[in-house]
């Protein structure tokens, strides 16, 4: 918050924000977040570098996604955010098949022998 207080003092009209929520707490990035769509509320454009990718197309307006270092995909986030395959590589979104196998995988969890002190 500080490193963007002081960028703010320039009265910037573009602001470059890279990774703001790299090693934060959940509620954390949450004030980030807030403070990054009131600062472009009030008339500050703002570039966003962000790994979260679930943060970066809920706040952004258009999108570049990267892949080492070159733009594979583009355009506005809200039609990124809903492609299936932005939602299965960058979401953690899985496919069909993968949500089947993870339940296969839980019933044959629930069926293996537990220890007698563990069990409820």
């Amino acid at each position: 918050m500080l490193a963007i207080g002081r960028a703010l003092m320039a009265r910037p009209d573009v602001l470059l924000l890279d990774e703001p929520t790299l090693g934060l707490a959940p509620l954390m990035a949450e004030r980030i977040a807030e403070t990054i769509i009131e600062i472009n509320r009030q008339g500050t454009a703002i570039l966003l570098i962000e790994q979260n990718a679930a943060l970066a197309l809920e706040l952004s307006s258009t999108a570049h996604v990267l892949e080492v270092g070159a733009v594979t995909l583009h355009g506005p986030s809200a039609e990124l955010a809903t492609s299936d395959d932005v939602r299965r590589r960058y979401l953690g979104v899985a496919d069909d098949d993968a949500a089947a196998d993870a339940a296969k995988a839980a019933r044959t969890a629930q069926s293996a022998p537990t220890l007698e002190r563990w069990a409820g």
